[in-house]
Protein backbone atom coordinates (compact mmCIF):
# COMPACT_ATOMS: atom_id res chain seq x y z
CA UNK A 1 0.00 0.00 0.00
CA UNK A 2 2.86 2.36 0.87
CA UNK A 3 4.46 1.91 -2.56
CA UNK A 4 1.14 2.45 -4.29
CA UNK A 5 0.72 5.81 -2.48
CA UNK A 6 4.25 6.87 -3.40
CA UNK A 7 3.57 5.92 -7.03
CA UNK A 8 0.29 7.86 -7.08
CA UNK A 9 1.90 10.97 -5.52
CA UNK A 10 4.74 10.81 -8.02
CA UNK A 11 2.26 10.38 -10.86
CA UNK A 12 0.25 13.38 -9.64
CA UNK A 13 3.36 15.59 -9.48
CA UNK A 14 4.41 14.41 -12.93
CA UNK A 15 0.98 15.17 -14.40
CA UNK A 16 0.88 18.58 -12.70
CA UNK A 17 4.25 19.67 -14.04
CA UNK A 18 3.66 18.20 -17.49
CA UNK A 19 0.50 20.31 -17.84
CA UNK A 20 2.15 23.46 -16.51
CA UNK A 21 3.00 25.93 -19.26
CA UNK A 22 3.85 28.96 -17.17
CA UNK A 23 5.26 29.83 -13.78
CA UNK A 24 3.31 32.66 -12.17
CA UNK A 25 4.94 34.69 -9.36
CA UNK A 26 2.29 36.83 -7.63
CA UNK A 27 3.51 40.10 -6.10
CA UNK A 28 0.47 40.94 -3.96
CA UNK A 29 0.05 40.04 -0.29
CA UNK A 30 0.16 36.33 -1.18
CA UNK A 31 3.90 36.59 -1.91
CA UNK A 32 6.16 35.20 0.83
CA UNK A 33 9.29 37.07 -0.26
CA UNK A 34 8.86 40.06 -2.57
CA UNK A 35 12.54 41.02 -2.56
CA UNK A 36 13.83 37.58 -3.51
CA UNK A 37 11.26 37.48 -6.32
CA UNK A 38 13.11 40.31 -8.07
CA UNK A 39 16.38 38.46 -7.76
CA UNK A 40 14.80 35.30 -9.14
CA UNK A 41 13.40 37.26 -12.09
CA UNK A 42 16.86 38.69 -12.75
CA UNK A 43 18.31 35.17 -12.52
CA UNK A 44 15.81 33.86 -15.09
CA UNK A 45 16.83 36.65 -17.47
CA UNK A 46 20.48 35.69 -16.92
CA UNK A 47 19.58 32.17 -18.07
CA UNK A 48 18.49 33.66 -21.39
CA UNK A 49 14.75 33.27 -20.75
CA UNK A 50 12.25 36.12 -21.05
CA UNK A 51 9.85 37.14 -18.29
CA UNK A 52 6.54 38.98 -18.55
CA UNK A 53 5.95 41.75 -16.01
CA UNK A 54 2.20 42.08 -15.44
CA UNK A 55 1.85 45.74 -14.53
CA UNK A 56 -0.83 46.45 -11.90
CA UNK A 57 -1.91 42.79 -11.87
CA UNK A 58 -1.75 41.42 -8.33
CA UNK A 59 0.93 43.90 -7.26
CA UNK A 60 2.99 43.74 -10.44
CA UNK A 61 3.40 39.99 -10.84
CA UNK A 62 5.84 38.04 -13.04
CA UNK A 63 5.22 35.14 -15.42
CA UNK A 64 7.64 32.99 -17.40
CA UNK A 65 7.75 29.64 -19.23
CA UNK A 66 7.77 26.64 -16.92
CA UNK A 67 10.94 24.65 -16.28
CA UNK A 68 11.88 22.30 -13.47
CA UNK A 69 15.07 24.29 -12.94
CA UNK A 70 13.18 27.53 -12.30
CA UNK A 71 10.61 25.84 -10.08
CA UNK A 72 13.40 24.33 -7.98
CA UNK A 73 15.16 27.69 -7.68
CA UNK A 74 11.92 29.35 -6.55
CA UNK A 75 11.51 26.78 -3.80
CA UNK A 76 15.12 27.14 -2.67
CA UNK A 77 14.72 30.91 -2.37
CA UNK A 78 11.42 30.67 -0.49
CA UNK A 79 9.37 32.46 -3.15
CA UNK A 80 5.67 31.67 -3.58
CA UNK A 81 4.65 30.72 -7.11
CA UNK A 82 1.94 28.88 -9.02
CA UNK A 83 2.06 26.53 -11.99
CA UNK A 84 -0.45 27.55 -14.68
CA UNK A 85 -1.85 25.63 -17.62
CA UNK A 86 -2.64 27.18 -20.97
CA UNK A 87 -6.22 28.06 -20.08
CA UNK A 88 -5.32 29.88 -16.86
CA UNK A 89 -2.48 31.71 -18.59
CA UNK A 90 -4.77 32.90 -21.37
CA UNK A 91 -7.31 34.25 -18.89
CA UNK A 92 -4.62 36.29 -17.12
CA UNK A 93 -3.30 37.78 -20.37
CA UNK A 94 -6.84 38.61 -21.48
CA UNK A 95 -7.60 40.37 -18.19
CA UNK A 96 -4.32 42.29 -18.13
CA UNK A 97 -4.60 43.49 -21.73
CA UNK A 98 -8.30 44.34 -21.62
CA UNK A 99 -8.93 47.99 -22.45
CA UNK A 100 -11.22 48.11 -19.42
CA UNK A 101 -8.38 47.48 -16.97
CA UNK A 102 -5.44 49.69 -16.00
CA UNK A 103 -2.98 46.87 -16.55
CA UNK A 104 -0.52 45.78 -19.23
CA UNK A 105 2.22 43.28 -20.04
CA UNK A 106 5.83 44.35 -20.42
CA UNK A 107 8.29 41.77 -21.66
CA UNK A 108 11.64 41.64 -19.87
CA UNK A 109 14.22 40.38 -22.35
CA UNK A 110 17.79 40.65 -21.07
CA UNK A 111 19.36 41.06 -17.64
CA UNK A 112 21.01 44.51 -17.42
CA UNK A 113 24.65 44.82 -16.42
CA UNK A 114 24.61 46.55 -13.04
CA UNK A 115 27.19 48.58 -11.17
CA UNK A 116 27.12 50.44 -7.87
CA UNK A 117 29.20 53.58 -7.32
CA UNK A 118 30.80 53.31 -3.88
CA UNK A 119 34.23 54.17 -2.41
CA UNK A 120 36.72 51.45 -1.47
CA UNK A 121 35.98 50.03 1.95
CA UNK A 122 32.34 51.13 1.96
CA UNK A 123 30.31 48.55 3.85
CA UNK A 124 27.21 47.12 2.14
CA UNK A 125 24.93 48.26 4.96
CA UNK A 126 25.95 51.85 4.30
CA UNK A 127 23.84 51.70 1.15
CA UNK A 128 20.26 50.38 0.94
CA UNK A 129 20.68 49.48 -2.72
CA UNK A 130 23.69 47.24 -2.04
CA UNK A 131 21.72 45.63 0.76
CA UNK A 132 18.83 45.00 -1.62
CA UNK A 133 21.01 43.64 -4.41
CA UNK A 134 22.89 41.30 -2.10
CA UNK A 135 19.76 40.02 -0.36
CA UNK A 136 17.94 39.52 -3.67
CA UNK A 137 21.07 37.81 -5.09
CA UNK A 138 21.50 40.16 -8.04
CA UNK A 139 24.94 40.28 -9.66
CA UNK A 140 26.64 43.68 -9.61
CA UNK A 141 30.05 45.31 -9.70
CA UNK A 142 31.43 48.05 -7.45
CA UNK A 143 33.03 51.02 -9.20
CA UNK A 144 34.29 54.40 -8.05
CA UNK A 145 35.71 57.68 -9.32
CA UNK A 146 38.69 56.31 -11.24
CA UNK A 147 36.51 53.78 -13.07
CA UNK A 148 34.00 56.44 -14.08
CA UNK A 149 36.58 59.02 -15.18
CA UNK A 150 38.42 56.36 -17.22
CA UNK A 151 35.26 55.49 -19.16
CA UNK A 152 34.38 52.10 -17.67
CA UNK A 153 30.67 52.95 -17.51
CA UNK A 154 30.43 51.81 -21.13
CA UNK A 155 30.38 48.22 -19.83
CA UNK A 156 27.12 48.73 -17.91
CA UNK A 157 23.43 49.39 -18.47
CA UNK A 158 22.49 50.60 -14.98
CA UNK A 159 24.32 52.49 -12.26
CA UNK A 160 23.37 53.25 -8.69
CA UNK A 161 25.03 56.13 -6.91
CA UNK A 162 26.24 55.59 -3.35
CA UNK A 163 25.00 58.24 -0.91
CA UNK A 164 27.69 60.57 -2.17
CA UNK A 165 28.17 64.34 -1.92
CA UNK A 166 29.12 65.31 -5.45
CA UNK A 167 29.82 68.93 -4.47
CA UNK A 168 33.11 67.98 -2.80
CA UNK A 169 31.96 69.00 0.70
CA UNK A 170 32.17 65.46 2.14
CA UNK A 171 28.52 65.39 3.16
CA UNK A 172 29.08 68.53 5.23
CA UNK A 173 30.06 66.28 8.13
CA UNK A 174 33.01 68.54 8.97
CA UNK A 175 31.36 70.44 11.84
CA UNK A 176 30.45 67.31 13.80
CA UNK A 177 33.08 64.79 12.70
CA UNK A 178 36.25 66.55 11.51
CA UNK A 179 38.31 64.93 14.32
CA UNK A 180 36.81 61.46 13.89
CA UNK A 181 39.03 58.84 12.17
CA UNK A 182 36.45 57.71 9.58
CA UNK A 183 35.95 61.31 8.39
CA UNK A 184 39.69 61.97 8.20
CA UNK A 185 40.12 58.76 6.20
CA UNK A 186 37.28 59.70 3.86
CA UNK A 187 38.83 63.09 3.11
CA UNK A 188 42.28 61.57 2.58
CA UNK A 189 40.89 58.90 0.26
CA UNK A 190 39.08 61.45 -1.90
CA UNK A 191 41.96 63.93 -1.97
CA UNK A 192 44.38 61.15 -2.89
CA UNK A 193 42.18 60.02 -5.77
CA UNK A 194 41.73 63.61 -7.01
CA UNK A 195 45.51 64.07 -7.07
CA UNK A 196 46.00 60.73 -8.85
CA UNK A 197 43.52 61.73 -11.55
CA UNK A 198 45.07 65.18 -11.99
CA UNK A 199 42.48 67.35 -10.26
CA UNK A 200 43.41 70.20 -7.91
CA UNK A 201 40.29 69.72 -5.78
CA UNK A 202 37.89 66.95 -4.87
CA UNK A 203 34.99 69.13 -6.07
CA UNK A 204 36.54 69.22 -9.56
CA UNK A 205 36.94 65.44 -9.61
CA UNK A 206 33.34 64.89 -8.49
CA UNK A 207 32.07 67.25 -11.19
CA UNK A 208 34.01 65.26 -13.77
CA UNK A 209 32.38 62.08 -12.45
CA UNK A 210 28.93 63.65 -12.68
CA UNK A 211 29.51 64.78 -16.25
CA UNK A 212 30.68 61.29 -17.24
CA UNK A 213 27.51 59.84 -15.71
CA UNK A 214 25.47 62.43 -17.63
CA UNK A 215 27.06 61.18 -20.85
CA UNK A 216 26.25 57.60 -19.83
CA UNK A 217 22.58 58.47 -19.30
CA UNK A 218 22.32 60.54 -22.48
CA UNK A 219 23.62 57.56 -24.45
CA UNK A 220 20.80 55.37 -23.17
CA UNK A 221 21.94 54.40 -19.67
CA UNK A 222 19.85 54.11 -16.53
CA UNK A 223 20.84 55.86 -13.31
CA UNK A 224 19.28 55.36 -9.89
CA UNK A 225 20.29 57.38 -6.83
CA UNK A 226 19.23 57.80 -3.23
CA UNK A 227 19.95 60.10 -0.32
CA UNK A 228 22.52 62.88 -0.94
CA UNK A 229 23.58 61.48 -4.32
CA UNK A 230 20.36 63.02 -5.69
CA UNK A 231 20.38 66.74 -4.92
CA UNK A 232 24.20 67.03 -4.66
CA UNK A 233 24.40 65.71 -8.23
CA UNK A 234 22.29 68.62 -9.54
CA UNK A 235 24.01 71.18 -7.32
CA UNK A 236 27.36 70.09 -8.74
CA UNK A 237 26.06 70.51 -12.31
CA UNK A 238 24.59 73.95 -11.60
CA UNK A 239 27.82 75.11 -9.90
CA UNK A 240 30.21 74.09 -12.69
CA UNK A 241 33.11 76.58 -12.65
CA UNK A 242 31.90 78.17 -9.38
CA UNK A 243 33.52 77.61 -5.99
CA UNK A 244 30.75 76.72 -3.54
CA UNK A 245 33.03 74.96 -1.02
CA UNK A 246 34.00 76.75 2.18
CA UNK A 247 37.63 76.73 3.34
CA UNK A 248 37.33 73.64 5.61
CA UNK A 249 36.48 71.57 2.52
CA UNK A 250 38.97 72.74 -0.11
CA UNK A 251 41.44 75.05 1.62
CA UNK A 252 40.25 78.37 0.19
CA UNK A 253 37.18 80.63 0.60
CA UNK A 254 34.06 80.05 -1.44
CA UNK A 255 32.77 82.54 -3.99
CA UNK A 256 30.30 84.73 -2.10
CA UNK A 257 28.57 85.47 -5.42
CA UNK A 258 28.14 81.78 -6.14
CA UNK A 259 24.35 81.81 -5.87
CA UNK A 260 23.96 84.30 -8.71
CA UNK A 261 26.31 82.25 -10.90
CA UNK A 262 24.42 78.95 -10.72
CA UNK A 263 23.25 77.65 -14.10
CA UNK A 264 20.00 75.72 -13.66
CA UNK A 265 19.84 74.86 -17.36
CA UNK A 266 22.52 72.22 -16.69
CA UNK A 267 20.60 70.35 -13.99
CA UNK A 268 18.38 67.30 -14.37
CA UNK A 269 15.55 67.72 -11.88
CA UNK A 270 15.95 70.85 -9.76
CA UNK A 271 16.02 74.58 -10.36
CA UNK A 272 15.91 77.91 -8.49
CA UNK A 273 17.26 76.34 -5.31
CA UNK A 274 19.56 78.16 -2.89
CA UNK A 275 22.94 76.79 -1.90
CA UNK A 276 23.93 76.76 1.78
CA UNK A 277 27.22 78.58 2.38
CA UNK A 278 27.58 77.85 6.10
CA UNK A 279 30.03 74.92 6.68
CA UNK A 280 28.39 74.34 10.07
CA UNK A 281 24.94 73.74 8.54
CA UNK A 282 24.22 70.12 7.62
CA UNK A 283 22.65 70.92 4.23
CA UNK A 284 24.09 71.72 0.83
CA UNK A 285 20.99 73.44 -0.57
CA UNK A 286 17.35 74.30 0.00
CA UNK A 287 16.16 71.29 -2.02
CA UNK A 288 16.10 68.90 0.95
CA UNK A 289 13.23 68.77 3.45
CA UNK A 290 14.23 70.04 6.89
CA UNK A 291 14.16 66.93 9.14
CA UNK A 292 13.00 69.06 12.05
CA UNK A 293 9.75 69.69 10.17
CA UNK A 294 9.01 65.99 9.78
CA UNK A 295 6.35 64.82 12.27
CA UNK A 296 6.25 61.72 14.41
CA UNK A 297 7.74 58.80 12.42
CA UNK A 298 4.54 56.87 12.96
CA UNK A 299 2.71 59.50 10.89
CA UNK A 300 5.29 59.80 8.11
CA UNK A 301 4.00 58.20 4.88
CA UNK A 302 4.18 58.97 1.18
CA UNK A 303 1.74 57.97 -1.57
CA UNK A 304 2.64 56.40 -4.90
CA UNK A 305 0.85 57.91 -7.87
CA UNK A 306 -1.31 55.68 -10.05
CA UNK A 307 -0.21 55.75 -13.71
CA UNK A 308 -1.74 54.31 -16.85
CA UNK A 309 0.02 51.01 -17.45
CA UNK A 310 -0.88 51.03 -21.15
CA UNK A 311 0.14 54.62 -21.89
CA UNK A 312 2.71 55.40 -19.16
CA UNK A 313 4.61 52.11 -18.77
CA UNK A 314 7.80 53.69 -17.40
CA UNK A 315 6.35 55.30 -14.24
CA UNK A 316 4.05 52.29 -13.92
CA UNK A 317 7.03 49.92 -13.75
CA UNK A 318 8.83 52.13 -11.25
CA UNK A 319 5.85 52.25 -8.87
CA UNK A 320 4.79 48.59 -8.86
CA UNK A 321 4.02 47.62 -5.27
CA UNK A 322 1.57 45.66 -3.15
CA UNK A 323 0.61 48.88 -1.32
CA UNK A 324 0.20 52.47 -2.55
CA UNK A 325 1.07 54.17 0.74
CA UNK A 326 4.65 53.63 1.92
CA UNK A 327 6.25 54.49 5.25
CA UNK A 328 8.74 57.37 5.02
CA UNK A 329 12.39 57.32 6.11
CA UNK A 330 15.10 59.91 6.60
CA UNK A 331 18.57 60.45 5.16
CA UNK A 332 21.19 63.08 4.44
CA UNK A 333 18.66 64.06 1.79
CA UNK A 334 15.25 62.93 2.98
CA UNK A 335 12.91 64.31 0.31
CA UNK A 336 12.61 67.19 -2.16
CA UNK A 337 10.64 70.43 -1.97
CA UNK A 338 8.22 70.39 -4.89
CA UNK A 339 8.81 74.07 -5.63
CA UNK A 340 12.34 73.29 -6.86
CA UNK A 341 11.38 70.40 -9.18
CA UNK A 342 11.36 71.15 -12.91
CA UNK A 343 8.09 70.83 -14.79
CA UNK A 344 9.33 68.04 -17.07
CA UNK A 345 10.10 65.72 -14.14
CA UNK A 346 7.64 62.92 -13.33
CA UNK A 347 6.71 62.79 -9.65
CA UNK A 348 6.24 59.17 -8.59
CA UNK A 349 5.63 59.54 -4.86
CA UNK A 350 4.65 62.48 -2.65
CA UNK A 351 3.54 63.09 0.91
CA UNK A 352 -0.09 64.11 0.57
CA UNK A 353 -1.03 67.53 1.84
CA UNK A 354 2.53 68.84 1.57
CA UNK A 355 5.21 69.81 -0.96
CA UNK A 356 7.38 66.87 0.17
CA UNK A 357 8.31 64.75 -2.85
CA UNK A 358 9.98 61.40 -2.22
CA UNK A 359 10.42 59.68 -5.58
CA UNK A 360 10.96 61.16 -9.07
CA UNK A 361 11.93 60.15 -12.61
CA UNK A 362 13.17 62.02 -15.66
CA UNK A 363 14.99 61.74 -18.97
CA UNK A 364 18.42 62.83 -20.15
CA UNK A 365 18.92 62.22 -23.85
CA UNK A 366 18.08 58.57 -24.61
CA UNK A 367 18.36 57.47 -20.97
CA UNK A 368 16.63 58.00 -17.66
CA UNK A 369 17.35 58.76 -14.03
CA UNK A 370 15.26 57.92 -10.97
CA UNK A 371 15.85 59.55 -7.60
CA UNK A 372 14.54 58.32 -4.26
CA UNK A 373 14.94 60.47 -1.14
CA UNK A 374 16.11 58.94 2.14
CA UNK A 375 18.73 56.42 3.22
CA UNK A 376 17.16 53.10 4.27
CA UNK A 377 13.44 52.25 3.82
CA UNK A 378 13.44 50.00 6.91
CA UNK A 379 15.60 52.14 9.22
CA UNK A 380 13.72 55.37 9.77
CA UNK A 381 16.58 57.43 11.21
CA UNK A 382 19.80 55.65 10.26
CA UNK A 383 22.75 57.05 12.20
CA UNK A 384 26.47 56.62 11.57
CA UNK A 385 27.61 53.39 13.19
CA UNK A 386 24.14 51.83 13.38
CA UNK A 387 24.00 48.06 12.78
CA UNK A 388 23.04 46.81 9.31
CA UNK A 389 19.42 46.26 8.38
CA UNK A 390 18.60 42.55 8.20
CA UNK A 391 16.43 42.24 5.09
CA UNK A 392 15.40 38.71 6.02
CA UNK A 393 13.21 40.52 8.56
CA UNK A 394 11.81 42.83 5.87
CA UNK A 395 11.44 40.51 2.88
CA UNK A 396 8.11 42.08 1.92
CA UNK A 397 9.26 45.71 2.33
CA UNK A 398 7.31 48.12 0.05
CA UNK A 399 10.09 50.71 0.31
CA UNK A 400 12.74 48.24 -0.83
CA UNK A 401 10.47 47.03 -3.64
CA UNK A 402 10.70 50.50 -5.20
CA UNK A 403 14.48 50.14 -5.31
CA UNK A 404 14.29 46.75 -7.01
CA UNK A 405 11.72 47.91 -9.58
CA UNK A 406 14.55 49.99 -10.96
CA UNK A 407 16.92 47.09 -11.67
CA UNK A 408 14.36 45.38 -13.94
CA UNK A 409 13.33 48.57 -15.72
CA UNK A 410 16.28 48.46 -18.20
CA UNK A 411 15.33 44.87 -19.17
CA UNK A 412 11.96 45.95 -20.53
CA UNK A 413 11.22 45.71 -24.24
CA UNK A 414 11.10 49.19 -25.72
CA UNK A 415 7.80 48.60 -27.54
CA UNK A 416 4.62 47.43 -25.86
CA UNK A 417 4.15 43.70 -25.99
CA UNK A 418 1.50 42.29 -28.30
CA UNK A 419 0.39 38.90 -27.03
Amino acid sequence: MKYILIFLCSLFILLETSQAQKIFIPMDLAQTNHLKAYGLTYWVLKQGQEVDWLLNYRGGSFMTDYSDKIATELRLRGIFFENLDGGSTGKIYAEVQSENNNMDVVRLEKAPKICVYAPPGARPWDDAVRLALEYAEVEHDIIWDEDVVMGKLEKYDWIHLHHEDFTGQFGKFWAAYHNVPWYIQQVALNEGMAKKLGFAKVSQMKLSVVKKIQEFIANGGFMFAMCSATDSYDVALAAEGVDICSEPFDGDPLDMQAQSKLDFSKTNAFENFRIVYDPYEYEISSIDIDPLKIPNPDLDYFTLFDFSAKYDPVPSMLTQCHVNIVHGFMGQTTAFHKEYIKKNVTILGIKEGSDEVKYINGNVGRGTYTWYGGHDPEDYRHNIGDPPTDLSLHKNSPGYRLILNNILFPAAKKKKLKT
